[in-house]
């Protein structure tokens, strides 16, 4: 028997358990889905090019769809440019009939894709190169289907192979040069070739030899993710965006091009150390220059971490505009599972741009967020309601087995309660970490944090469909969908899930402290009468064409009070970083480059002579993201093991961009050696020649 699981934003309080929703019979559909997939196949073997990315129609719904990727080797290349011509069209005609077809079952008027209807030259140059869209609209439209249906269905389990995973979800090609590793069973997922979750991960990593390559285009575009029609930023046309799929101890590189006509940009991998590699962690005017309009970036980086992700835009609030994706780095863990269904990003969403919203954040205060998406689609207005829009995201299980999902908060402003109706999940993962499982019924997950859950399909007596809930807390933020109330009554909080419970697999030790700055968290206006955030009474703003690692280079020295700057120049000392606030709000605190040691947190004012005592020096919680209590302390502590310069801030988009931030200086006398001057100064160089007005902190 299969289940559907369906996902729904639930925003308040719930009274329907494992009600039956509406199914589709997916025969016919999966049918046509393979059938176009085949098709794209050939267009590539044909083309000797790839895709940008995989039509998410093709895939919604089918967790079996997938592209093989693999050319015939008896059929080969057309060797007459004319007849690869004639066998393109030919194909597209054919693609143009079924399309029509699946658009009838699922009930869409989605226009073709441009892989379907674009003038395709053969070359073997980059991915970009094989599609020309044939109008703005056609862009628009396929954004438009994307984020109505799902750019993340699981095609094949990313754990079961080291090289077919990345290449049947985006335009992404895989080059080994050395041994990957083959990957591990459902019978002990522990396991990972010669390494597993045992594995000291910060000191020892697999030498794959693979390289993972993706080609990104940030457009800008229209979208209806719940059906209502707005403004958007996407990457290859889609929200989400594209998943990096990689394997641990894979070579990542990352093709970005900026096609934003008004705005630069940059990608940031979040979560990801950067070991070496500084420059490629893009932070505008921290690392880097922001990419200017029809410039192209290249990052480069090692997965050294396994586990899950995002990757999402860092400047202002593209983010959450839709320049964001999911970050899959395949290795061993610590639950046994059947199949990997992918990242789940959960996200609130408004009906007006971010940067509207932020207009009236700065001078009146908080502003509503109008609904929530996951996965890039939810619906908007009552069930039943003759004019609710949108559709919801769907995902099938079969009944016994086991499921692995990676969660993701991808939001700017709410924290998510998720739960799954009548299930318990087993949580195996936090961010990067792996730690030993623990089962609960709900899940508090802040901005920027992921969690890697198992759920069970063993409620197949109680019901076919259950709701999968992402409610935002009212005590952090405010969400207008109220069309979605039917969920369970929680305690409405802001908090991270008990320090009890997050215990890390690989046990680590925090050493004395050789440094321990303090920030003091306010908020107060400007002189210009915007709401600003502060630590130690400093807001952070950004000097886009003059970043750190640029000042590094050229030996500057003198750091002004804007760059909220930390020095800390020796190597493997041990910082304790305390962050406290008298106000009623909670931060959720990232610091890039590193995972913190989570050492105290607390919901009480911090008092120096009583804090130690709260101290937990023995194995404590290590991630990259942590929720600093309202009215409360957290301390965290990293050693000083990377050398570069490293943004830590508030994940709430609208905090950061009113100043939440600071950065750290580390090793600053080791970071010349590690950069590479060129790409830095060309990528300046191109960035001060763009008309630049900057409208905030900029990161």
């Amino acid at each position: 028997m299969r289940l559907h699981i369906l996902l729904a934003l639930c925003l308040s309080f719930c009274q329907i358990q494992a009600s039956p929703l509406f199914g589709w019979s997916f025969n016919p559909i999966a049918t046509l889905q393979a059938d176009l997939l085949k098709i794209i196949n050939q267009v590539e073997c044909l083309a000797s090019t790839k895709v940008s990315y995989i039509p998410s129609l093709l895939t919604f719904g089918n967790t079996n769809a997938v592209t093989s990727n693999k050319c015939s080797t008896t059929s080969g290349k057309t060797t007459s440019a004319a007849a690869v011509q004639t066998s393109l069209s030919s194909l597209q005609s054919v693609a143009s009939s079924k399309w029509s077809s699946l658009q009838s079952l699922l009930s869409t008027t989605t226009s073709l894709p441009p892989i379907f209807t674009s003038s395709i030259t053969v070359t073997t140059a980059n991915p970009t190169s094989i599609l020309s869209a044939t109008s703005t609209s056609t862009t628009a439209n396929t954004v438009s289907s994307t984020a109505k249906s799902s750019s993340i269905t699981s095609t094949t389990s990313p754990v079961s192979s080291s090289t077919a995973s990345s290449t049947s979800k985006t335009s992404s090609s895989a080059v080994a040069s050395g041994t990957p590793c083959a990957g591990n069973t459902a019978a002990d997922r522990s396991k990972w070739c010669d390494y597993s979750t045992s594995t000291d991960y910060y000191n020892e990593v697999p030498n794959t030899g693979v390289t993972r390559e993706y080609w990104f285009n940030v457009q800008d575009g229209v979208a209806s993710p719940d059906g209502v029609s707005r403004y958007v930023q996407t990457i290859n046309g889609s929200i989400p965006g594209p998943t990096i799929i990689a394997d641990w101890g894979d070579n990542v590189v990352v093709h970005v091009t900026n096609s934003l006509a008004t705005n630069g940009s940059t990608i940031h991998f979040h979560g990801i150390h950067q070991k070496n590699t500084n420059q490629n962690d893009r932070v505008p005017s921290v690392t880097q220059c922001p990419i200017g309009y029809g410039d192209t970036y290249t990052y480069r980086w090692r997965a050294t971490q396994y586990g899950s992700s995002w990757y999402h835009s860092h400047v202002g609030l593209q983010a959450w505009e839709g320049v964001a994706g999911g970050i899959i780095i395949n290795g061993p863990a610590t639950a046994n599972y059947d199949e990997d269904k992918g990242t789940l990003m959960l996200s609130d969403w408004g009906h007006v741009t971010v940067d509207e919203l932020y207009q009236k954040i700065q001078t009146i205060g908080p502003q509503s967020m109008a609904t929530g998406l996951i996965n890039g689609t939810n619906v908007f207005g009552a069930d039943g309601a003759s004019n609710q829009t949108g559709s919801r995201f769907s995902t099938s299980v079969e009944s016994g087995k086991s499921y692995r999902f990676r969660l993701v908060n991808s939001a700017i402003d709410s924290q998510f309660k998720f739960s799954v109706d009548s299930h318990t999940m087993t949580v195996m993962a936090m961010d990067f970490v792996p730690i030993v499982p623990y089962q609960t019924e709900i899940l508090n997950i802040a901005i920027g944090q992921r969690y890697d859950v198992v759920i069970t399909a063993n409620q197949a007596s109680v019901a076919s469909d259950f709701f999968i809930r992402a409610i935002p807390q009212s005590s952090c933020s405010e969400n207008d969908n109220s069309d979605n109330i039917r969920g369970v009554l929680h305690y409405d909080e802001c908090v991270d899930e008990p320090v009890s419970s997050l215990v890390p697999y690989l046990p680590k030790t925090v050493s004395a402290a050789s440094k321990s700055p303090k920030e003091a968290v306010t908020i107060a206006q400007n002189s210009q009468k915007l709401f600003k955030w502060y630590l130690n009474n400093s807001t952070f703003l950004s000097e886009w064409e003059d970043p750190t690692l640029l000042m590094v280079q050229n030996n500057i020295t003198a750091f002004g009070t804007p760059d909220n700057l930390v020095e800390v120049p020796n190597a493997n000392e041990w910082i304790y970083l305390v962050i406290h606030s008298a106000l009623p709000v909670p931060h959720p605190i990232h610091l890039h480059g590193h995972d913190f040691f989570v050492v105290s947190q607390q919901a009480t004012i911090f008092d120096a002579a009583t804090a130690v005592s709260t101290y937990n020096l023995n194995n404590p919680p290590r991630r990259d993201v942590a929720t600093l209590p309202g009215g409360g302390y957290i301390v965290l502590a990293f050693e000083t093991d990377n050398p570069g310069a490293w943004l830590m801030h508030c994940h709430i988009g609208w905090h950061t961009s009113m100043g939440f931030a600071m950065q750290f200086l580390e090793r600053a006398s080791e970071i010349p050696k590690l950069l590479d001057t060129k790409q830095l100064q060309d990528t300046c160089t191109a960035w001060t020649g763009q008309a630049v007005i900057q409208e905030d902190s900029g990161v």
